[in-house]
């Protein structure tokens, strides 16, 4: 068959084309027609056929090229593979040609209920009531049953002898320019829209093509459009298959087939998107750039009400991160504060139109409410802010029904992950802080202050101070007092380290009494730190100790060398610390390399 596709590379239209051995194509090309018509001749002497004869605008062509290749009086059975008048328009001229009296038109019965109001006078043969076959000289056709393939008593014929099946509708495409044969893959898209629009559900389509499969083709040779060779076959029968049909349910008051089919993808990447992306904010930006495509649109923004109460917003402006907010737009806090909200899971998605304004401008836009499943409240609303109110309501609500559960689902699932977060946070700082001071554990000193340490070796220049702090005389506090005081005074000598850190220190609590602050101050700053932290210590009026008794700390300050060692800067500063503990306590001193490095 290859060599056949090479050998009619320069075919000749204006007369009949040999497909096979005995088998032609004999329509014609009509100029600037989309909705090619094609008409095939099966030649076996006086009981030849003629698949699918053609409309009165192009019978005379089609009589001419026949003649071509025998007498039309030769021809016996005139196959109508359904009723249209570009199939069954030429039989009256036909039969003004007739000379014979054997012969019929070759069609189902359904579509004999149709032709018989035509009033010809050729007698009909029913391929149902002659086994689904036709025997010939040489070879037998098959007819196999395609309903609503595009109508109810569609059918095609396949002829074994050549491996070609007449398709009719089936494989039928609407091409730009004239091709009697398909060059390649691309005659799929010429495809999709005579197929999605006109036949009323994939499981239709799916259905006749699993029987078509069947035959043993080498080519496909349908009413309109391109005949199929063998070696894409299977490429277009795939395609065939993943196509979504009945696209005339979408918007009823369209009949363009093109925008519908484009609305039709867009449908499906919304769908589409919602399973290849789990992050949400790839999912927002994505349905943002879709519902762009299709209704005129300023913003697609989400507020949403997490499990502590606190709102969120999701806009292209902070990316779909969602942030925290105080302040919502008064219709949608009408939408949350609204009780008896219905359940819109059962498939009749709601919007409301409104006049809001947002971030200062006023806009016409749509309230989408996404509903907690049983509670009757909002836990989502969708803002969409449109740039006219010249949208196509039923568009609008295809849209929303189109995203509104998925949507839904990913909502919850980016709650759900948030919550799991912060879930985890708080587990995270349970194991990084000490319960009883909420200061950092030594753990987590080791870990992060020696990363941060490294950094700092890489960046040169950059300063590390390590301020130890011991409280006096804690034993006796604990002696004196009961350690449930002593553990007051434990957590308010670590909230004035709290209340004097900034967000750059890091306030360890390394056991017992003791602390160690890390901070990026110079050693002068940090002597000023450490100063102010021991006079606040020193200040702290407590209760439940006598008036007379004050709570005092010690502090040793240590200036990091290059490269040194976590353990040998905390060395170094315990060293100083020892020398303020040894020079009579509350005090600040810093460590000085002539100081003996020994308690």
């Amino acid at each position: 068959m290859m060599g056949l596709e090479k050998k009619l590379e320069n075919i000749d239209t204006n007369h009949a084309i040999e497909l096979a051995p005995r088998v032609w194509w004999v329509g014609h090309v009509q100029e600037g027609d989309p909705f090619q018509c094609h008409v095939y001749l099966i030649e076996q002497g006086d009981q030849s056929i003629l698949i699918d004869p053609g409309s009165k605008l192009t019978f005379a062509n089609t009589l001419r090229k026949i003649n071509e290749v025998i007498p039309f009086t030769s021809i016996k059975y005139f196959v109508c593979q359904h009723q249209d008048p570009d199939i069954t328009g030429a039989i009256p001229l036909i039969e003004q040609l007739l000379c014979r009296d054997d012969a019929v038109v070759v069609t189902h019965w359904r579509t004999k209920m149709l032709l018989k109001h035509y009033g010809f006078a050729i007698p009909f043969w029913l391929i149902e009531d002659n086994d689904w076959q036709l025997e010939l000289d040489d070879r037998t056709l098959s007819f196999c049953f395609t309903p609503y393939a595009h109508f109810p008593g569609a059918f095609t014929t396949f002829d074994p002898e050549s491996g070609i099946m007449f398709s009719s509708d089936l494989f039928g495409g609407l091409t730009e320019e004239f091709s009697l044969f398909a060059e390649d893959e691309a005659y799929l898209e010429c495809m999709k829209p005579f197929h999605q629009h006109y036949i009323p559900s994939n499981d239709i389509l799916q259905y006749v093509l699993s029987e078509i499969e069947k035959y043993p083709m080498r080519m496909i040779a349908p009413q309109h459009g391109s005949i199929i060779p063998k070696h894409l076959i299977p490429y277009m029968i795939d395609g065939l298959k993943s196509l979504d049909c009945g696209l005339y349910l979408l918007l009823r008051g369209t009949t363009d087939f093109n925008k519908l089919a484009k609305f039709n993808e867009t449908l499906k990447n919304i769908t589409k998107t919602m399973t290849i992306y789990r992050d949400f904010r790839e999912i927002a930006a994505a349905l943002f750039k879709l519902i762009q495509g299709e209704i005129s649109i300023k913003s697609l923004d989400f507020y949403v009400r997490d499990t502590d109460g606190d709102m969120l917003h999701f806009t292209e402006k902070n990316h779909y991160r969602g942030h925290a907010v105080t302040h919502v737009p008064e219709m949608v806090a009408q939408v949350f504060e609204a009780e008896d909200i219905p359940d819109t899971r059962d498939g009749n998605e709601r919007y409301e139109l409104k006049t809001i304004e947002v971030s200062g401008v006023v806009c016409e836009s749509l309230l989408i409410p996404l509903v907690l499943p049983g509670k009757g409240a909002a836990q989502a609303v969708i803002l969409i802010s449109l740039e006219s109110l010249d949208n196509d309501q039923e568009k609008i609500q295809r849209v929303v029904e189109q995203m509104h559960l998925p949507l839904q689902i990913s909502i919850e699932r980016e709650m759900i992950y948030r919550d799991m977060e912060k879930e985890r946070e708080k587990i995270y700082q349970r194991s990084i802080r000490d319960p009883l001071t909420n200061l950092y554990t030594r753990i987590y000193m080791k870990d992060v202050v020696q990363k941060l340490f490294d950094q700092q070796d890489r960046e040169k220049g950059a300063n590390e101070i390590a301020i130890m702090v011991d409280i006096d005389h804690f034993k006796s506090i604990n002696d004196t007092y009961g350690h449930s005081q002593g553990d007051a005074v434990l957590q308010g000598v670590a909230s004035a380290i709290l209340e004097l850190c900034s967000s750059a220190d890091i306030p360890i609590r390394l056991g017992g009494e003791e602390f160690v602050i890390f901070s990026q101050a110079d050693c002068s700053n940090a002597l000023t730190f450490a100063e102010r932290l021991r006079q606040r210590i020193e200040s702290i009026q407590w209760e439940g100790l006598s008036k007379d008794r004050r709570v005092t700390a010690s502090f040793g300050v240590a200036c990091r060398e290059p490269k040194e060692s976590l353990d040998t800067l905390i060395t170094r500063a315990d060293v100083a610390l020892y020398r303020a503990k040894h020079s009579g306590r509350n005090r600040t001193c810093v460590y000085e390399e002539e100081q003996p490095n020994v308690k």
